[in-house]
This record gives structure tokens, C-alpha cells and sequence, in this order.
């Protein structure tokens, strides 16, 4: 079993991965979606949240030494990169989505210097919207962006055009496909609706209409 494989089996095990084609859920960007995903629910779940947090850490070990420090998005990014960072022993910080109405008004909270290398962590990747908008804002404090670590990624072309034009390399434990295939291998769906899943994925802002 691939790493990506056994990633996804303990999404669907915990069932923080929700499939129902017939009756499609609404995104709060009002898209239809055969999907849903919360990888939250997965830190109910000791054992499964600790087998995420190695395989995250090993992406980062592999694929981002040079990372400096760690940056969880808000929400759900934030345990996600707290508990990697304290694995591998990095200082770690938070980005809201905007600035503290209070206090200091800050967006980044926790220690950085310019120039620090940080890898941005979210729980999953959909139009990579709101994620490089933390890009922009770690950016603007002057540090340097290694990448973006997640576990869930859904692949749309127009998530991948957009961190390609930001150059930022992004890699993920887990992804849409492998999860749609090893949902058919368990017989978790129908084999016959793969086809309008994959669609779905292909252009998910005109699907269902």
C-alpha cells in the first residue's frame, strides 16, 4: 500500500471524508460537491492522529529540510502544524485570516525573524485561495516561503495554476483520486459513479447546476 493509499484509508476509517454524490453538499463558496472532508476529526483519534502527524513529518523531513520554522493556517491548519513542529523540534507560528480587532492587531502570531525559512501547513488544499493569501502575509513579514505542506488535496487545475504562478511548491499526503479509487476497492460507492466523481473534480464550479 502506498503512503498516499494508507493516508486516505485513515480518512475514510475515521470518516472524516463524507462521499454522497445523490445528494451533494453545499461549500460555503456555494459549490456543489460530491465530497466533503474534515480532517479535524481525525485528532479524535489518537492513534490515527499520530500515524498523520509521521507521515506529515516525513514530507517535511523529505521534501522541506530547510524549513526554519512552521506556519499553521486558521484553523484547522493550526494542531496540524503545532503537533509536526513539536515532533521535529521547530519553532511554529499562526496566521489569521486577518488581523486581531485587540491587543497587538496582529495576523502572524508567534516568534519570527526576516529571512526565516517557513512551511506553511493546511489541513487541506481546494482552490488555494485562502491559503496563499497566508503566503502573501508571511511574505509581507519578510520571511521565506519553503512551500505548503497538507494532508488532503483535491487537485483542481485551478489550484495548481495558481501556486505555480505564486511559485510555491505545495505536497500533500493524500489526494482526490486515491481516495475516490480506494472508496470503490472498499465498496464504500459504486464503481458506475466514478466517472461523474472525476468530473466533479475536473470543473467542480459548474457541477450540479
Amino acid at each position: 500500500m502506498t503512503n498516499e493509499k494508507a493516508v486516505a484509508e485513515k480518512l475514510l476509517q475515521v470518516e472524516a471524508v463524507k462521499l454522497n454524490p445523490e445528494n451533494p453538499f453545499t461549500w460555503a463558496s456555494g459549490w456543489k460537491s460530491p465530497i466533503y472532508c474534515d480532517n479535524r476529526k481525525i485528532l479524535s483519534f489518537p492513534y490515527v492522529r499520530d500515524f498523520v502527524k509521521s507521515e506529515l513529518c516525513n514530507v517535511i523531513f523529505e521534501h522541506f529540510p530547510e524549513a526554519e520554522a512552521l506556519a499553521g493556517v486558521a484553523t484547522a491548519g493550526i494542531p496540524w502544524g503545532a503537533l509536526a513542529a513539536d515532533q521535529l523540534k521547530l519553532p511554529f507560528l499562526y496566521v489569521r485570516p486577518k488581523p486581531k480587532e485587540h491587543g497587538l492587531g496582529n495576523q502572524i502570531e508567534g516568534a519570527y525573524t526576516a529571512g526565516q525559512r517557513v512551511l506553511v501547513i493546511e489541513d487541506l488544499i481546494s482552490t488555494g485561495k485562502s491559503s496563499l493569501q497566508v503566503v502573501d502575509v508571511l511574505k509581507d513579514a519578510g520571511v521565506q516561503i519553503e512551500g505548503m505542506a497538507s494532508i488532503f488535496n483535491y487537485g483542481f487545475d485551478k489550484a495548481v495554476q495558481a501556486f505555480a504562478a505564486a511559485g510555491v511548491q505545495t505536497k500533500s499526503l493524500t489526494n482526490y483520486p486515491t481516495l475516490i479509487e480506494l472508496a470503490i476497492e472498499k465498496g464504500l460507492i459504486e464503481a458506475n459513479v466514478k466517472e461523474t466523481l472525476m468530473n466533479w473534480s475536473k470543473a467542480p464550479e459548474e457541477w450540479g447546476r
